[in-house]
């Protein structure tokens, strides 16, 4: 599940918590780095970016590294030159080279030989390397999650997407407990087919870039939905945390036990996922299951759990994989013959439901986490009082299970005037774990997962240090251009911590990449239905005053989100908005890249003036459905709706209701209409006027 509810604080510490963990093949010798373990082996190897079809940073000292025997001579022949560039491999196995990329664009072929072993790189090209990074938004590929989230436009822009020039690396899916130098993926050129399964927001940044520039680009998409930026920062940024100090001992801690995990999962069959396609990787996954479903089978051994409820907060803890629900339930004898409705509620994410070992109902796909199931049950599958339910429940990321949200979970007739309520215990049996990219099967016997070695913490993808770990720490010898950053939604629930961590965070990866001010540009969350106890507004706010950190930029999306769906559709606005800030603040193009931002207020009688930067020649009210958008509040603190009309270069608002206002702000809610443009038809950030902005 990519949604709001896949963190709720999940690396808290927890006596005998499972693992839900990535990349295990090499957790039993965690106390090397991969590529040195390679070299230890005589192994010559160099990391997946340096690869045919990479792109070089131009105008930047470029680097190649790896591992080879010790002592052994490594020489790099670039193809634009004919003085090849030496080093001697370390004692430790590990070598590096630096050197000045051409200022052509290429293609160039590149050797790299090391003793017995010769590597020719081809097609490579020197541009503009960005890093695409952050939760769902960010990984969300241009085809959508169909059919609940998907991309306008993506059809079109797939289609004209044969753009050679632009090259793609998605990063496996990896978490670790320690730094890794290692991780998968491959350079690709963008075409109709490869564009498809890249980061949407990726993509269109990518294309602007390169339509701008006229250069080749290439970017670098590590992005896990989900995802909180705690687990984006390394163990030295957040030991500045006193909040993160038991969390991190614990990560030390469970990394010392993870080997006994990784010989037990590898004597189980196991599945390789294809993540390439994210949205139909899960289709095709079969594990000859079905006789869970079967009515009459003794599953006394199975555990019990109770629904509705995320199954990590029923006894599995972090668990991302396959389980079976199954409840059987006493009708009334009128109902024989009868057809019936089942109501499950949400289920998180895919399920296939069977009523007496006959399959209803399902839905398999990445984004059916809200939908409430409702099946219908044909009668000739109620032959007697007696009906066996069950549900075969297949999650992948966050939360998981028959999670109910507040729906009904209940079984009637159509004729009834009750139902049987279906919330309670059920029996649980998990069949398959997921550690990206591979499906462990535990099979249909009940005691396999209960047997499964634990760990004292409940080790996830939104454990702290975890993704920096592996998904930035093996990146960051890499020279880029800058980042851009799509990320917030799990951390709504903790606004003030994320006004801490995210600049921590940025200067983390700044340090990480060597270059003291890298461009770093984000996007602000768009408008979302939180719920009545969440305030993502304050999280928007963070994000606002982040933008006073030297060499950033936020993307504002108030006025491209949606209420309803947290993977908002345009994502073409959002891509071309970063790209906007990119070229204004990393290549000195005079284009408009961001809507006002609120600046100072200088209250007047019966109202308040506020003024913007970034008014780029004019500020621009538009209706909304609810008014302008702006409230204020006198000296009781209770806002108001206000009325705004702008004067020039400033937007003066007011309220009948308060005569001496002393505050006002702007879209402060879940789902905020966006009603304050400038006149490049950018959208105004909101924002209050009785809090801090943006260090101004």
């Amino acid at each position: 599940m990519n949604g709001p509810r896949a963190h709720r604080s999940r690396w808290t510490i927890r006596s005998a918590a499972p693992l839900a963990c990535a990349a295990l093949a090499a957790l039993a010798l965690l106390s090397c780095p991969p590529l040195v373990r390679a070299a230890r082996a005589s192994a010559f190897r160099m990391p997946a970016l340096i690869s045919n079809n990479m792109v070089l940073q131009r105008g930047r000292a470029a680097a190649f590294w790896g591992v080879a025997a010790p002592g052994t001579r490594v020489r790099l022949e670039p193809g634009w030159s004919r003085r090849p560039i030496a080093t001697i491999v370390r004692p430790d196995g590990s070598w590096r080279i630096e050197f000045e990329p051409p200022s052509g664009p290429g293609p160039y072929a590149i050797t790299v030989a090391a003793a017995d072993t010769t590597v020719h790189l081809s097609n490579v090209l020197v541009g503009e390397v960005w890093l695409c990074s952050g939760q769902s938004n960010m990984e969300m590929p241009l085809e959508g999650w169909l059919p609940g989230a998907p991309v306008e436009g993506s059809d079109s822009a797939a289609a004209a997407a044969n753009l050679p020039a632009i090259r793609l690396f998605t990063v496996t899916r990896n978490f670790s407990t320690t730094p890794e130098s290692a991780f998968s993926g491959a350079w690709v050129a963008c075409s109709p087919a490869t564009a498809r399964t890249f980061s949407a927001t990726g993509f269109f940044f990518g294309r602007a870039l390169h339509d701008a520039l006229d250069a080749p680009v290439g970017l670098i998409q590590s992005a896990w939905g989900g995802t909180p930026v705690e687990a984006w920062m390394s163990r030295g940024a957040l030991s500045a945390f006193e909040e993160f100090h038991a969390p991190l001992r614990a990560v030390d801690e469970a990394g010392d036990s993870m080997a006994v995990l990784d010989r037990w999962l590898h004597t189980h069959p196991s599945i390789a996922i294809d993540e390439g396609t994210p949205g139909r990787r899960w289709e095709d996954v079969e594990l000859h299951d079905e006789a869970c479903a079967r009515p009459g089978l003794d599953d006394r051994a199975w555990r019990a759990i109770s629904v509705p409820g995320d199954w990590e907060d029923r006894g599995l803890g972090a668990f991302d994989g396959i389980a079976w629900y199954r409840r059987q339930v006493t009708i009334p004898r009128s109902w024989i013959g009868h057809a019936l409705t089942l109501r499950l509620g949400p289920v998180d994410d895919m399920d296939r439901t069977y009523v007496n070992g006959t399959r209803v109902g399902g839905m398999m796909g990445l984004d059916h986490w809200r939908t409430p199931r409702v099946y219908t049950v044909p009668g000739a599958l109620v032959r007697d009082t007696v009906v066996q339910i069950a549900v075969r429940v297949a999650d992948f990321t966050g939360g998981g299970g028959l999670w109910g949200n507040g729906q009904p979970i209940d079984l009637f007739a159509a004729d009834s005037t009750a139902a049987i309520p279906l919330s309670g215990e059920w029996r649980l049996l998990p069949v398959a774990e997921f550690f990206a990219p591979t499906l462990y099967t535990y099979g249909t016997t009940a005691n396999d997962f209960s047997s499964r070695p634990r760990l004292p913490i409940n080790l996830n993808p939104g454990t702290p240090t975890v993704l920096y770990n592996g998904m930035i720490a093996p990146l960051a010898p890499f020279p880029i251009r800058g980042a851009i950053w799509y990320q917030g939604e799990a951390n709504v629930g903790d606004a003030a911590m994320y006004r801490r961590l995210f600049p921590a965070m940025i200067a983390d990866w700044r340090r990480a990449f060597g270059v003291d001010d890298l461009p770093f540009y984000f996007v602000q969350i768009a408008p979302y239905d939180y719920g009545a106890s969440s305030h993502s507004e304050l999280l928007r706010e963070a994000q606002l005053q982040a933008t006073s950190v030297r060499n950033t930029g936020m993307a504002i999306t108030l006025d491209i989100g949606d209420a309803h769906n947290i993977h908002p559709a345009r994502k073409r606005g959002v891509g071309e908005r970063l790209a906007a800030l990119a070229l204004a603040g990393s290549y000195g193009r005079r284009v408009p890249c961001s809507g006002p931002l609120y600046r100072s207020m200088q209250r007047e009688a019966g109202g308040i003036a506020l003024r913007f930067d970034a008014v780029e020649g004019g500020l621009v009210l538009r209706p909304g459905p609810d008014g302008s958008g702006f409230e204020v509040a006198g000296s009781d603190g209770r806002f108001v709706a206000a009325d705004a009309q702008v004067r020039g270069r400033a937007l003066v608002v007011s309220s009948a209701r308060v005569p001496d206002p002393v505050a006002a702000r702007y879209a402060f809610t879940n789902t905020p209409a966006a009603t304050l443009f400038n006149s490049a038809g950018l959208p105004a950030s909101s924002f209050r006027t009785d809090a801090p902005a943006a260090g101004r």
